[in-house]
């Protein structure tokens, strides 16, 4: 009978915690109608007109903005984090490793807003006064480069951390068959450990983009803030997560504005689930073609 009672107690703390998601999409989707029935969905995603005085509300810069930022965040953390994550896993010291993972740990337990003023003084400066005058731009500094910067080292603790558990769990006898055909340390790692483990340095990697495409408060401070499209690195931005926090509180007394702003919470919100479903069915693969086969 216990048996029982704590299988149906977490069967449906299970449900409970996936109908969570669909309870938060279905506040979201009502609290959008409004601004639905008034614009066409073509013309809130793909027009580049942000004029809420005017009753115009194109997403497409906000979007471009978000992608810009989380594409060029991962672009520069993901190598490191898994180079970094391979040699605490297979060449750290027990003493090095003691060390570092608590360091590591704690780098993604700091909050965001401490990156965000960490990145006005020494980021923003830095891009303002060095970088952009060895590519001959002018910039104020506030760009897509600065966000993508902020987010990199903030999703690089979870890539590394997670990339590190998941090489650590590959069962000894892999390395211990593939030091016995001849191979070097390196070779072991390459063509044994990292395929054994790859789905689930897949799944660190996308991880890390899930917090990058959802941070705010770091890259409201340093992304510039202005609802425009970006061509390049140097130019500033307006993410959708920056874009709710900015205005939300002020704007819930005009209607179709505050539907707008709901509107660009569920396109976030559908955006991260698509992503989830995507890389569910990608590791599902790769686990079938590397692990089972």
């Amino acid at each position: 009978m216990k048996d029982l009672i704590a299988s149906k107690l977490m069967l449906s703390t299970t449900i409970l915690s996936g109908l969570l998601v669909i309870a938060i999409a279905f506040v979201l989707l009502q609290k959008s109608t409004l601004i639905l029935t008034t614009h066409s969905l073509s013309e809130l995603l793909f027009s580049d007109s942000w004029h809420p005085s005017k009753n115009e509300f194109g997403f497409y810069p906000f979007i471009v903005g978000t992608l810009w930022v989380t594409g060029l965040a991962m672009a520069i953390s993901t190598a490191p984090s898994l180079l970094m994550s391979i040699y605490l896993a297979e060449y750290a010291s027990t003493r090095l490793r003691a060390i570092v993972k608590p360091m590591v740990d704690l780098l993604a337990g700091i909050p965001s807003v401490v990156y965000g003023l960490w990145a006005l003084l020494l980021i923003v400066p830095l891009i303002r006064d060095q970088v952009a005058a060895l590519v001959g731009v002018t910039t104020t500094g506030y760009t897509v480069l600065a966000g993508g910067m902020v987010l990199a080292v903030m999703v690089t603790p979870i890539t590394i951390s997670i990339s590190e558990e998941v090489l650590r769990a590959v069962p000894l006898p892999i390395r211990e068959a593939s030091m016995a055909l001849g191979a070097t340390r390196w070779q072991t790692v390459k063509h044994a450990i990292i395929r054994s483990a790859f789905p689930g340095i897949i799944a660190a990697v996308i991880l890390g983009f899930g917090r990058a495409f959802g941070e705010t408060m770091a890259v409201l401070m340093v992304v510039g803030n202005v609802p425009m499209i970006p061509v390049s690195a140097f130019d500033p931005a307006y993410p959708i997560p920056a874009l709710i926090a900015n205005n939300y509180g002020e704007m819930m007394s005009i209607p179709s504005y505050d539907s707008a702003l709901m509107l660009a919470a569920l396109l976030l919100l559908l955006v991260v689930l698509l992503f989830s479903i995507m890389a569910a069915a990608l590791l599902a693969g790769i686990k079938r073609r590397y692990v089972v086969g």
